[in-house]
């Protein structure tokens, strides 16, 4: 059965459909023609993926908190679903810092509340809880962290993830041993068109271009493990059916991330993302600039070989071409294209790629 097959009227709730990876992904769920409801608060930036794409047209969309346990259950109930991605989140870091408890409400207890909620829903078969790379305790190894490591959190944000990881860990153990299969999802950097988030290196690089200002960039040195956006999606989208299908043995965590070529330096991602913007630049370029700041982890890596071995998960993309598509997007942004059509191509063309890759 191809993909297209298995996701078309299957019945699916996304949280966290309005922020970036949330938008792509119901993107990906209507083109394969998906039933999908979505549950988030309003897009958290204006200008966003969500609007410019037209996201809403390819589900329903339900504008709520995800700490409102009675309006979660119900649009749970209403929506019947088969599986369940949980995406909502306050996803800074820098944010965890100025607002520490909204971060800890939002990411522990909503995965708690969405996990009440898909308990008494006997429809529901699969749940991926997405978390993130940065729940791991960083010890600024040089190789990647394995899905067995330990979790950890020095920043509110990172902490925050971690507690959410250990909510799925135990909803998991004591509540769905028969019940709907439940694995967590953490991911690396990611880019990829559409993102306007703050403090985001990407994002800031084109509100520069628009706004004609220079560019400071912070921690310049530090290394991250660059991918595209679609990348851990069909990661996400694989244990969902693998879950959906009764496999237990994908109750587990799984990391998703780039080759070990993709682990670049924040000032090797700005240099190369500068020169495939064409005339598109900001008005200066100056690393160092910011001063001190809150921590943040120099250097940060996954392990992905699990995903590889038995998911026979791999990326697709290169970090050049993760960046060139990510570049294209936001030139295509800055010249008023029409970005459904264009972000429906780059996952079409993602889609057979990945497929190609495949056999």
């Amino acid at each position: 059965m191809s993909a297209t097959s298995f996701w078309r009227d299957r019945r699916v709730f996304v949280t966290g459909h309005t922020g970036f990876k949330g938008s792509w992904l119901a993107l990906w769920l209507g083109l394969y023609g998906a039933r999908t409801t979505g549950y988030a608060l309003p897009p958290p930036t204006t200008p966003c993926l969500y609007d410019l794409a037209g996201v809403s047209r390819h589900l329903h969309s339900i504008i709520a908190d995800i700490n409102d346990a009675e309006q979660l259950a119900k649009a749970v109930r209403t929506a019947e679903p088969e599986i369940v991605f949980h995406l909502a989140a306050q996803p800074l870091v820098r944010d965890s810092y100025a607002h520490p408890v909204e971060t800890f409400a939002t990411n522990v207890m909503g995965t708690v509340r969405l996990l009440e909620a898909v308990r008494s829903m006997p429809s529901v078969r699969a749940v991926i809880v997405v978390t993130t790379d940065k729940c791991y305790r960083n010890e600024e190894w040089v190789w990647g962290y394995r899905e067995t490591d330990a979790l950890g959190g020095r920043d509110p944000y990172s902490a925050s993830k971690a507690a959410a990881e250990l909510v799925a860990h135990a909803y998991r153990s004591s509540f769905f041993g028969q019940g709907p299969i439940v694995a967590t999802a953490r991911a690396g950097n990611v880019c990829g068109g559409g993102d306007f988030a703050r403090d985001r290196l990407l994002p800031d690089f084109v509100r520069a271009i628009e706004r004609g200002s220079s560019l400071d960039i912070r921690n310049p040195e530090a290394v991250r493990p660059w991918q595209f956006v679609l990348e851990p999606l069909r990661g996400y989208l694989e244990i969902a059916e693998r879950a959906w299908r009764g496999q237990t043995e994908v109750a587990e965590a799984w990391n998703f991330g780039p080759d070990e070529q993709s682990a670049r330096s924040v000032r090797d991602v700005v240099e190369i993302f500068a020169s495939l913007c064409g005339e598109h630049r900001p008005a200066d370029i100056r690393f160092d600039a910011c001063g001190p700041g809150p921590h943040e982890a120099t250097l940060l890596k996954l392990d992905t070989a699990k995903a590889r071995a038995r998911l026979a998960w791999r990326p697709c993309l290169d970090f050049e071409t993760t960046l060139a598509l990510t570049a294209r997007w936001y030139r295509g942004y800055l010249e008023r294209d029409d970005l459904r059509a264009l972000s429906e191509r780059q996952l079409e063309q993602y889609i057979r790629q990945s497929d190609r890759r495949e056999k």
